[in-house]
C-alpha cells in the first residue's frame, strides 16, 4: 500500500457498510451516504488497488454444516526451521482452518473443525504424521463465544481520527 494513501471520513463510512455486509450494492451505500454511486465505486476501487481492501468473505455457520467440534492443536517442531515445510503440509488438511507461527512452547498453533471426536482424532493423527513434528497437544473447545473479526475494525473506525495506513 502506498504510504501516501490516506483513508478519509467517506472511505471509513464506506468501509463500515462493507464490514457490516460485504455484498451490499454500491448504489445502496451511495444512497445512505448521500453521494453518487460512482463515488462509492471509485473509492472502493482505490482502496482495493492500495491494498486496504482485499476481497470479500462469506461467514459460514460451521454448526449448520455439521462441523461442531473445535480443537486447538499446539504443534511441537523438531526444529524451528521446519515451520514452513510443516505449514505447507498443514494447508493440505482442510479441517485445519487457522494456523499461526507462534513463540513459546509451540512452534505452530492451529485450529481445527471436525464432525465429532473420532473425526478430530483422525485429523490430529494426520497432523502428528507430518515430518518435522515431534508431538502435539490438543485442547477441546467447549463453546466458541466470540468469533467476530469485524468488531476491531468497527472500533477503530468509530474513533475520532481517521484510520492511518
Amino acid at each position: 500500500m502506498p504510504e501516501s494513501y490516506k483513508i478519509d471520513q467517506l472511505d471509513q463510512e464506506i468501509l463500515m457498510h462493507l464490514v457490516d455486509n460485504a455484498r451490499i450494492p454500491f448504489s445502496e451505500i451511495a444512497k445512505k451516504l448521500e453521494v453518487a454511486p460512482g463515488t462509492v465505486h471509485s473509492r472502493v476501487r482505490r482502496m482495493e488497488e492500495s491494498g486496504v481492501i482485499s476481497g470479500t468473505t462469506v461467514r459460514l455457520n460451521y454448526n449448520k454444516l455439521g462441523l461442531t467440534f473445535i480443537a486447538y492443536v499446539g504443534v511441537f517442531l523438531s526444529q524451528t526451521s521446519d515451520s514452513q515445510e510443516v505449514m505447507t503440509e498443514l494447508i493440505q488438511i482442510p479441517e485445519v482452518t487457522v494456523a499461526h507461527l507462534v513463540t513459546g512452547q509451540y512452534g505452530i498453533y492451529a485450529k481445527l473443525r471436525a464432525r465429532d471426536t473420532a473425526h478430530a482424532k483422525r485429523i490430529i493423527y494426520d497432523i502428528n504424521r507430518i515430518p518435522g513434528i515431534t508431538r502435539t497437544e490438543s485442547t477441546i473447545s467447549l463453546e466458541e463465544c466470540i468469533n467476530d473479526s469485524q468488531r476491531l475494525i468497527r472500533a477503530l473506525m468509530s474513533e475520532d481520527q481517521p484510520l492511518k495506513p
